[in-house]
């Protein structure tokens, strides 16, 4: 923290800021010989790295590196410690000669020091996203968690309605759309011209942004305002708990399902359930201490871990209250999903997980849009921070011809993410996570010759750590590093690529012993659906011979 007056800052630049000569010498053979580099103080770069540069653009001989290394950091050190006494010094006469406002430096030194000791700082006040999460886990863990479920769904089921409403009336503008371009490209070439045709499409286009700006600012108010009444309520209902006389507490308790069963019934978009494949295991790993961990491997759509369902029935409920009840806890839920380079909802695998989010207010985070938008500002943030730096290094050191390329590429693509890179989202309404890790993978998974050391590998162990530093206890992730199967994905290929994950999995959940001290964990490992039951079963097979499946003892008494 920089605290001094200007006259002290002065003398600091005009101490600091020259030019010394390091000066060391050696002798090879009967040679005596000397090397002179001259170091601007304050050095700014690692003494080792230095070192390092010494030794191969002199190219100085191997034996004389450790006593060079030694000699340049404590060249470094003497003189940096001389240019502090001599600041300290002259800093000293200022105060002396009455060139520094006593007073002034006085106030300086106390404000740095009471903003930087825990002791004299402020206590932070709550906010009130903490006292709502606080609030939250009470009531779920209480009778009212039932009353808390059926309220978010009938919210719920109002949002899908609206979304229904909406889907209709864009699918009437289109069927509409679409029989005036028909009677129009009819009367191309004759009474119209090209020129009418790209002025109706352009009118088309422009109708359909109208009204789907026109829906979307309908569904940010609806679930704007089902927050704050949902929130208010919840808050409502803890004051009320903890007046046991009021009289109205056992009716703000009740539940009303029949207010979205009828919903449910008369509408008829319910998430058709296919019929999904899976085998459990149960492994330890570790060399001496060991770790039991669950394995699961299933044929399921990503998405199914996210989407509610319309039929409120008792397994559905209960996936949801358990969801609730470790919202705010040790235990969270998150999944992997594959993602391009753009950090938006626009298309493929994006744009189906961003609808899912849409389709239920979100209570307790902000919304996928909200969330995108901070990602996209530390991103530009941390993407300048690097061109900055590289051009930095670029202008200091040697140019080559490489570099000028790369950091043209780097300004020209600084809102993208790189492949093995990825963001997280947090979620309050989905079914059955919590955090979604958004992995940017490129063209380069569908190839059947990827490394250990490819990114998309590489970011799932970053994943993983993650997953070991913030309690995520169940992760879920796509076995073949695809979402969609393809021509391409033979036999021989999915088995060589499900080897490949399993063992690397298996190594950072080895590694996790040493991130968490031996947590025990779940691991699910998705298939697309469209992969065939035999070669599901190939796969179940494979994963027992890799990861060490604990064995089942059977005990019989004697009679």
């Amino acid at each position: 923290m920089e605290i001094l007056p200007k006259k002290m800052k002065k003398n600091r630049e005009r101490f600091c800021n020259r030019e010394r000569e390091f000066v060391y010498k050696f002798k090879v053979g009967n040679q005596c010989l000397e090397l002179r580099v001259p170091l601007r103080f304050p050095v700014q770069e690692n003494a080792s790295h230095l070192h390092g540069r010494l030794m191969l653009l002199h190219n100085l001989p191997c034996f004389i590196e450790k006593d060079l290394k030694e000699a340049l950091r404590q060249f470094i050190q003497e003189e940096s410690l001389r240019d502090y006494d001599r600041d300290a010094e002259a800093s000293l006469e200022a105060v002396k000669a009455g060139e520094v406002d006593l007073h002034q430096l006085a106030s300086t030194w106390a404000k740095a020091y009471a903003e930087t000791t825990l002791e004299h700082a402020r206590p932070e006040e709550p906010s009130w996203d903490e006292d709502f999460a606080d609030v939250y886990h009470d009531l779920i863990h209480s009778p009212a968690s039932e009353t808390l479920l059926n309220l978010e769904h009938n919210y719920f089921v109002s949002i899908s309605e609206l979304i229904g409403e909406r889907d209709v009336e864009l699918k009437k503008l289109r069927e509409r759309q679409g029989i005036e371009m028909e009677k129009v490209m009819q009367e191309l070439g004759k009474s119209l011209t090209d020129q009418d045709v790209n002025s109706l499409a352009a009118q088309h286009f422009e109708s359909q942004q109208d009204l789907e700006n026109k829906w979307s600012n309908e569904l940010k108010q609806s679930t704007a305002i089902q927050k704050q009444e949902y929130q208010e309520w919840v808050i409502k209902l803890h004051q009320d708990l903890k007046n046991p006389n009021n009289s109205s507490l056992s009716e703000e308790i009740k539940v009303q399902p029949s207010q979205f069963r009828e919903s449910v019934e008369a509408n008829g978009r319910i998430y058709e359930e296919q019929r999904k494949l899976e085998e459990s295991f149960t492994i330890h790993l570790g060399a001496q201490l060991k770790t039991m961990h669950n394995l699961r491997l299933l044929r399921a759509d990503m998405l199914d871990f996210c989407k509610h369902k319309r039929n409120h029935r008792s397994g559905v409920k209960l996936h949801r209250l358990q969801t609730a009840l470790s919202l705010y806890s040790t235990s969270l839920c998150g999944l992997v999903l594959l993602v391009d380079n753009r950090i938006n909802s626009y298309s493929g695998i994006k744009r189906d997980f961003a609808t899912v989010c849409q389709e239920c207010t979100d209570f307790h985070f902000p919304r996928i849009e909200e969330q995108l938008e901070v990602v996209q500002q530390v991103v530009l943030y941390a993407r300048t921070q690097r061109r900055s730096k590289l051009k930095e290094s670029h202008d200091s050191g040697n140019r080559n011809g490489g570099s000028d390329d790369k950091t043209k590429n780097s300004d020209r693509n600084y809102l993208n993410i790189l492949p093995g890179e990825f963001y997280i989202t947090r979620h309050s309404n989905l079914s059955e996570i919590h955090v979604a890790f958004h992995l940017c993978v490129d063209d380069n998974v569908k190839s059947g010759n990827i490394t250990a050391r490819d990114p998309a590998i590489m970011g799932l162990r970053n994943i993983l750590k993650v997953c070991c530093t913030h309690d995520i206890t169940t992760i879920s992730i796509p076995l073949l590093l695809v979402h969609d199967m393809s021509e391409e994905m033979t036999i021989p290929w999915c088995l060589r690529r499900a080897e490949l994950v399993f063992k690397c999995v298996k190594g950072f959940m080895m590694e996790m012993a040493s991130w968490d001290g031996g947590v025990s964990r779940t691991v699910q490992f998705l298939v697309p659906q469209s992969i065939s039951e035999e070669m599901f079963y190939q796969l179940s097979n494979m994963l027992p011979q890799i990861f060490r499946v604990s064995s089942t003892l059977t005990l019989t008494s004697k009679h």
